[in-house]
Order: structure tokens, then C-alpha cells, then sequence
């Protein structure tokens, strides 16, 4: 059998190569790609290059062993329907539809501990969602929104809108977002932010504080979100945070450095700069939480977000250079793009 397997191979370029298939071990399934979801903020990184050499990819995820280096398979958001069972498999599995964290490829083997049955009643296109739903989980249980809090969300790329949408669940004062490209922030007001502003504006930091509303002197947002994957925004997060406030830093800049403003505002007001990142639970919530607890709820969320609305463009895996250009030289256009088999 022959598999569409796509590659990173340098810079700005990716193939999409047909390879032989390996023998089904005893213990393994086959899986037939049904979708797989591109993830624009670590995706395009890789795609431009930006990684740290020298960097497991994920040390979490077997799929992804191996160091951040050209050529390199990757992707981890994969949707397919089990097509064959190695002969000491479950034959259970057979026919089933699986969420698997493996590289883009229209074919794959796993063994059953690599795989997580999707929900009978959940669609194939909300299902793809499912690492970036768990990350949005991660971030609101890393930062803790309070009742009637005040909060501030960098970027509306597909994380930033499942972050936002989450948010919207709870009773907060206001919920206030920015993001430079219009189509994203008519998404975020669609899932119910209270405004959302485009950062580079004239006025914008004003506009954002007033939106945040507070009669304090030191009024700001109680806790801000830098999703947006650009370190420089975390000088527009410092200047949205008000006295005793907390930063929830979901971004992975890669090897993107930037000048930060740590010299004014941020010792007097005593900010809180949080690192959030999916591949671990915080110590905090380690005693009752665990890794399938938080899927369960990333699961749910699938089912009352119904994210499938953000999903702008599908390109046969074949045309993945189209698609990955369209991400990197016209993210005004796109929200969430996913490769079709």
C-alpha cells in the first residue's frame, strides 16, 4: 500500500511524497486518514523555519519523536476510521473513527494506546478540533477567571477563538479581544466577546482599557491571555494588565526573540507572568486532575462550541503548499484550514 505523507523540507517548502506502507505489526491498526487539521501558530513556525534546532519535537507523543530538523513529518491533529488490525489486535476496532496526535499522512499505523475513539454523536469536523479545544481547557485552568473579572485575550487565531469561547461560558464583567485581521475579530465577537479590537489602531490600548471598564487608577483586565504568537505583544498584555493581574503566556514563539518593557509598570503592580503549555497538567491541579479528566472536558466543550464554524478553507492534502501559503502570506483570509483525503 502506498501513503501521502507530507513533508517540512526546508524552509517555505513541504512535499507531499507517496511512500510504502510497513508491515502491520501483530499489535498494531491501520488508519485511513478521514481529516487532519493544520495548526497555524506551531505549523507555520516549522513552515518558515522559526523552530530551535536541537528541540524534541514533543517528548509526550511518540508520533513525534525525533528533534526540530529538516526533513520532518509533523502535525498532531489527525481524524481517520481504523481499516485493519494487526492479528493480536482487538478486531473491535475495526471500522471505528479515532483522534490520533500523529503527522499529516493519509494512511498510518498505531497501536490501540495511541488512539482515542471519537464520540459516536460527534461530526468528524469537531472532532479535528480536539488538541486545540484541550489547549483552550488548559489555559482557562491555568488561568482561573474569576466572577466578574475583567479579561483581555491576545489573539484570535483558532486557539484564541476556543479560548474566547470558552471565557464567554463564564460570568465575567467584560471580555475584551484583539487581533489585527477583521475576519477574526467578527469570529470572536460572534462567540460573544464584548469587543474586538484591532491592536495596531490609533487609540486601540485606549479603547481596549476603557472596554475593560474599572474606576480604579490602576484599572486594567484581571487576567490577559498573549495568544497570538508574537513575543512584541507582550508589551500590549503588560500595558492591559491592571494591579495584582495575571499573564497567561499560551504562545510558543520558537525562536522569535523581542525587547520586553519590564521597566515600568510590571514590578510596582506586582504582574504575574504565567507559562501555559498542553503537554503537562500545572502541579496545582495534579492531585485530582489528570491528562483523560481534561480530555473528557475538551470532548464536551467540542459538543457545546461546535468549533467546525471557524473551519474557512479545505485543500486536498496534495495541495499542502498551497495551503500552508495561504496561512503565511494571506492570514487575513483564513481562520482554520484543514487537508481532505
Amino acid at each position: 500500500m502506498k501513503v501521502q505523507s507530507l513533508y517540512f523540507i526546508a524552509p517555505r517548502q513541504v512535499t507531499v511524497l507517496e511512500e510504502p506502507l510497513p508491515p502491520l505489526l501483530p499489535d498494531q491498526l491501520l488508519i485511513q486518514t478521514l481529516l487532519s487539521a493544520i495548526s497555524p501558530g506551531t505549523e507555520l513556525l516549522v513552515f518558515r523555519g522559526e523552530f530551535p534546532r536541537n528541540v524534541p519535537v514533543d517528548e509526550t507523543i511518540d508520533a513525534l519523536a525525533g528533534e526540530f530538523s529538516y526533513p520532518l513529518k509533523y502535525g498532531y491533529s489527525t481524524v481517520g476510521r481504523v481499516s485493519a488490525a494487526g492479528a493480536a489486535a482487538d478486531p473491535a476496532w475495526l471500522g471505528r473513527t479515532v483522534f490520533a496526535f500523529q503527522p499529516h499522512a493519509s494512511h498510518f499505523a498505531a497501536a490501540p494506546a495511541d488512539l482515542i475513539p471519537v464520540p459516536q454523536d460527534l461530526p468528524v469536523e469537531e472532532a479535528v478540533f480536539l488538541p486545540n479545544m484541550e489547549t483552550a481547557v488548559n489555559f482557562l485552568m491555568d488561568g482561573a477567571p474569576l466572577i466578574g473579572e475583567q479579561v483581555a485575550v491576545l489573539g484570535q487565531g483558532i486557539v484564541g477563538l476556543l479560548t474566547t469561547a470558552l471565557l464567554v461560558e463564564f460570568p465575567l464583567a467584560s471580555l475584551v479581544t484583539l487581533d489585527r485581521w477583521p475576519l477574526r475579530r467578527q469570529a470572536s465577537l460572534s462567540s460573544g466577546a464584548s469587543a474586538s479590537l484591532d491592536p495596531g489602531s490609533p487609540g486601540a490600548i485606549v479603547q481596549a482599557r476603557a472596554a475593560l471598564g474599572g474606576s480604579h487608577p490602576e484599572a486594567g483586565a484581571d487576567l490577559v491571555y498573549e495568544l497570538s504568537g508574537s513575543p512584541t505583544a507582550l508589551d500590549l498584555a503588560l500595558e492591559l494588565a491592571g494591579f495584582d493581574s495575571r499573564i497567561v503566556i499560551g504562545s510558543w514563539y520558537g525562536d522569535k526573540r523581542a525587547s520586553i518593557d519590564l521597566g515600568g509598570r510590571f514590578h510596582r503592580s506586582r504582574i504575574r507572568l504565567v507559562s501555559s503549555q498542553v503537554s503537562s497538567l500545572a502541579p496545582a491541579h495534579g492531585g485530582r486532575w489528570d491528562k483523560p479528566r481534561r480530555l473528557q472536558v475538551a470532548w464536551e466543550m467540542l459538543r457545546k462550541i461546535k468549533p467546525s464554524r471557524f473551519i474557512t478553507h479545505r485543500f486536498p492534502v496534495g495541495q499542502a503548499g498551497e495551503a500552508y501559503r495561504l496561512l503565511d502570506e494571506d492570514p487575513a483570509e483564513a481562520i482554520q484550514v484543514v487537508f481532505t483525503y
